[in-house]
């Protein structure tokens, strides 16, 4: 995904948060495969363990038997058809996770190659909050920021003003 450029605004935008609420004595579940923002957060001095590749639409098992005290999800609930039932299953009491909003201009995200790396829910802030709290989160922080592209157009003006990204720090309620 990220052979020729890493997306350093979201990264960094992405770990200044995360340092904000949680300590590297905390150990974190990162939800996906060791990808390179886990290894920045493993070279920050966090524990990282990550999911392996298991789809988890189906497959609990490894979010159900963490015993971390953190869980990160960094643009994974989107590619997820029932994020609500991961949401569930997480035993640890804080969570860390960002996704692409869903942005009126574009069409939702789907790669013509990898059938891993489509969107299946494009979300508005509301609706990742909503059903954040129906599952028993409450967000404690939010943020969101632009992710502007350097081309000509339309869209690219758009992506400049237009939140792309948003992230929130929740704990558990339930």
């Amino acid at each position: 995904m990220y052979e020729k450029t890493f997306p350093n605004k979201r990264f960094e935008k992405t770990l200044s948060f995360l340092e904000r609420h949680i300590t590297t004595q905390e150990t974190i579940l990162d939800l996906g495969v060791e990808n390179p923002f886990s290894k920045i957060m493993e070279e920050q001095g966090y524990t990282v363990s990550n999911t392996k590749g298991e789809d988890l639409d189906l497959n609990f098992d490894t979010i159900s038997n963490s015993n971390t005290d953190v869980v990160t999800a960094f643009e994974i609930f989107e590619h997820l058809i029932a994020p609500f039932n991961v949401l569930r299953e997480i035993k640890a009491n804080k969570l860390v996770a960002s996704i692409p909003l869903r942005l009126w201009f574009s069409p939702a995200y789907q790669s013509k190659t990898d059938p891993w790396d489509r969107h299946y829910h494009e979300f508005e802030d509301w609706q990742f909050d909503w059903l954040l709290e129906k599952a028993g989160w409450k967000i404690m922080d939010r943020d969101k920021w632009t992710n502007p592209v350097k081309k000509i157009g339309i869209r690219p003006l758009l992506r400049s003003f237009t939140p792309r990204y948003y992230i929130i720090y929740a704990e558990k309620i339930r």
